[in-house]
């Protein structure tokens, strides 16, 4: 789109091309935008403190941040096309840490569907999982031996099971990794996640494993979501990406934690 058609833009379609540029670069400037759009630096201000009270993104000094209010509001449809390039090569890393013969717990979200589809060489590997689009997708890999679905509570819009049944289920087993996904992760306040009703059933994962690995890409580094999960100090290994903010990576590194960036 050209300047001067950027020009032309209403706010409502200036605002939602500043959620785009948010959500794919997790932070935008004043100055940037007001040159992007040819608009003044005091339309946008008014732009960014309109979609901060909407609780859409988190206003800072020169700019503002994504806030995974906005994240939260998407269907998972929509959420696999976020950080996609962020999410695959932290899917090709934790698909490097499983052997073949390993059985393998999953929690849910879009990341862990990632990793199930960088496992064509790993074989005879077993999958618990409480993720249904996980499920659905190892069906198609021949490498894996068995697939477990947990049964229990289904919340039909973010493709996962939860409750006490799918607890029950889960403990009837012993796993050598656990790839958990998460909604915020901070070295103050661990491992945190959006949807309550799943918080149980994670730390349960935590506890039924040998080796917990979280995945989360940088815009969830140094975040805390609604529900908590376990202390960081519960995890083994995070795997994110080299732009997430490195004050709370080297923070979680001093608490012992065995970082991986890509």
């Amino acid at each position: 789109m050209s300047e001067q058609k950027m020009e032309e833009l209403n706010i409502e379609e200036r605002r939602k091309r500043i959620l785009d540029l948010l959500h794919t670069e997790g932070k935008v400037k004043v100055i940037d935008l007001s040159k992007r759009f040819g608009i003044s630096e005091v339309t946008i201000r008014g732009d960014l403190d309109g979609l901060e009270q909407n609780g859409l993104l988190e206003r800072i000094h020169g700019g503002a941040v994504s806030t995974y209010k906005s994240y939260y509001n998407m269907n998972f449809h929509d959420r696999m096309g976020t950080n996609q390039e962020e999410k695959r090569k932290i899917a090709i890393e934790a698909a490097s840490m499983i052997n073949d013969g390993d059985t393998v717990i999953l929690g849910s979200g879009t990341t862990p569907l990632f990793v199930v589809r960088e496992l064509k060489e790993q074989k005879n590997l077993i999958i618990i999982t409480n993720s249904i689009s996980v499920a659905q997708e190892v069906g198609y890999n021949k490498n894996i031996k068995v697939v477990v679905l947990l049964g229990g509570n289904i919340n039909a819009e973010y493709q996962f099971t939860s409750g006490d049944d799918a607890i029950s289920q889960l403990n009837k087993y012993k796993a050598d990794k656990l790839i958990l996904s998460s909604d915020g992760v901070s070295p103050e306040f661990g491992v945190t996640t959006y949807h309550h009703l799943e918080a149980e059933l994670n730390r349960q994962m935590i506890a039924r494993v040998n080796k917990t690995i979280v995945v989360a890409d940088y815009t969830k580094i140094g975040r805390s979501s609604f529900s908590h999960i376990e202390g960081i100090d519960k995890i083994d290994c995070l795997i994110s990406n080299h732009n997430a903010n490195k004050d709370d990576i080297e923070a979680i590194q001093e608490k012992g934690i065995e970082v991986r960036l890509v």
